[in-house]
């Protein structure tokens, strides 16, 4: 970690602008799930103890951009967050606007403001709507005129704070107003504990793992994984395919797949890798054996085969014997990294590969990394959460970290000098 954390300054007295990631879900009004609110606790009452004031600043869910939707209000999150903190944590009915300098301006030390949804409006994500008869010169036109609206919005916000902190590694791949833009307003872009954290694990697995160096991967789709896979081949000794996306592999090597999940234009891609996986010395390893119904559904038929999968049938998850071969792998790592499902872990039917998954990695000693997204579900279900070394709060980020890319609200911090 070469970035600049909230250890590093002095902050007494300063009013910190923290860009943090509420974006949790809210049912009846009342925050369904805290954890993300919970995970941003270590760096909110670092700073209010260092004696600085703090204004929080957060996304939730996906509002239109260009109007307060209220079932998108961030109030609740304040709330959960005064419960947490035990402490008055009053709301801002925006991010930017004369109200808001004014509430942010009241701030004495120690005190925490919390703005309101950043996503209403659209100079956060700076996307912009086209129509589809606009030629390239009015493309670019209107691309640039969002890009002047998207630097005074994060002037705007860069206005509330004397110092910057980003602690939402969970949209640290975008290069949003308050993630990327807002950094260059301010002196110290510094990160939070949570980002750190992020950042120190992550980086310390594709940079110098402790060996044997296992990646496992899952999900749906090869297409969502190829650039991880692809990056991983040059780092890991071992990799284990599990979840849909196997089943292009199955296609690969020949193998009939029934009606299982297969991306058929990357059938070729699947087998370059698996050349590529044997050239590099890597061990790929897919299943053995799977369980398949025939129809996707809890209530259906089911049945345990090996790596050929029947006419009128779909593989849904991974078998038993290859929950033992994936553990006998995972128990001789000493770095894991674990990245999508094995199966239709939601339905209890097709849940026991993932579990399996889960239940090996927590059995090993190994630095144990969950990256994100249904990797992190799938743990949270089985309850073994506390037996792993660090479970990633950025999906989308984590797998673009996996995939050696540079996020833009990581490369906007403060390099240590």
């Amino acid at each position: 970690m070469n970035k600049k954390t909230v250890r590093d300054v002095t902050l007494t007295g300063k009013r910190v602008l923290m860009r943090v990631d509420f974006n949790v879900p809210i049912e009846n009004g009342k925050v369904a799930d805290d954890t993300r609110i919970r995970a941003a606790l270590p760096s909110i009452r670092y700073v209010l103890d260092q004696g600085a004031s703090l204004v929080l600043m957060s996304h939730l869910g996906r509002p239109k951009g260009d109007q307060a939707e209220p079932k998108f209000s961030l109030r609740p999150a304040a709330a959960r967050l005064q419960e947490l903190l035990g402490k008055p944590v009053p709301f801002a009915p925006d991010c930017v606007g004369p109200a808001v300098i004014q509430m942010a301006a009241a701030l004495k030390p120690g005190d925490v403001l919390l703005l309101e949804n950043l996503r209403f409006h659209k100079e956060e994500e700076g996307k912009v709507k086209l129509s589809p008869t606009a030629t390239d010169e009015e493309k670019q036109a209107a691309q640039a005129e969002m890009k002047k609206k998207q630097a005074a919005f994060a002037e705007a916000l860069a206005a509330l704070g004397d110092v910057y902190v980003n602690d939402a590694f969970g949209t640290a791949h975008r290069a949003h107003a308050s993630t990327a833009v807002v950094c260059k307003f301010f002196k110290e872009n510094l990160a939070g504990f949570l980002m750190e954290k992020e950042i120190d694990y992550l980086g310390r697995a594709l940079s110098a793992p402790a060996r044997p160096f296992v990646a496992i991967l899952g999900g749906a789709k090869v297409s969502d994984k190829v650039k991880v896979i692809t990056n991983l081949l040059d780092k890991v000794d071992t990799l284990l395919i599990g979840g849909a996306m196997a089943y292009t592999f199955y296609r690969a090597r020949g193998l009939p797949t029934g009606k299982s999940l297969v991306e058929e234009d990357k059938i070729d891609l699947a087998g370059d890798i698996l050349a590529q996986a044997q050239a590099k010395h890597v061990t790929l390893l897919l299943p053995v054996d799977n369980i398949i119904a025939d129809a996707f559904s809890a209530d259906a038929h089911t049945k345990i085969v090996d790596d050929r999968i029947d006419a009128g049938w779909m593989a849904l998850d991974i078998g038993p014997k290859t929950g033992v071969l994936f553990a006998v792998e995972i128990a001789k790592a000493q770095t894991v990294v674990w990245n999508g499902p094995m199966g239709c872990f939601e339905m209890a039917p097709f849940a026991a590969g993932t579990l399996a998954v889960a239940q090996a990695v927590a059995d090993t000693k190994c630095l144990s990394i969950i990256g994100g997204g249904d990797s992190v579900s799938a743990v949270n279900k089985s309850g073994l959460a506390d037996k792993m070394t660090h479970i990633s709060t950025g999906g989308g980020a984590s797998l673009e970290f996996l995939e050696g890319k540079e996020l833009p609200g990581v490369a906007a911090l403060t390099d240590k000098s």
